[in-house]
């Protein structure tokens, strides 16, 4: 069962799905390009998901299209962040993906 994360789960792997809610411009403060993208969860949560464009392809989505996360969430009180949403570049974690139409963005 795939459920919205809470606070205990902060710094936890997570698998949320969701229907796009606000697409964001990409961030870049970093040095590395997130595409940005609030999805309202199970439950009504909000998530923030940033996913990295240098380690995976862009997700073409659209507003009210659904999805499935799985990365790290980190909470705030706004609802919390998704993030880690590739592959692992050192290969110690199996890594996360976003989920769109059948195909799996990693």
């Amino acid at each position: 069962m795939i459920r919205a994360p809470g606070k205990r789960e902060d710094g936890d792997w997570v698998e949320v799905s969701g229907r796009v809610h606000r697409l964001l411009a990409d961030d870049d403060d970093d040095g590395e390009a997130h595409q940005r993208f609030v999805i309202h969860a199970a439950g009504g949560q909000t998530l923030l998901v940033a996913h990295n464009l240098e380690l995976a392809g862009r997700v073409p989505l659209g507003l009210a299209d659904r999805v499935r996360v799985r990365g790290l969430y980190v909470y705030n009180d706004s609802g919390g962040v998704v993030h880690f949403t590739h592959r692992d570049p050192h290969g110690r974690e199996a890594g996360g993906w976003v989920e769109f139409r059948g195909k799996r963005y990693r």
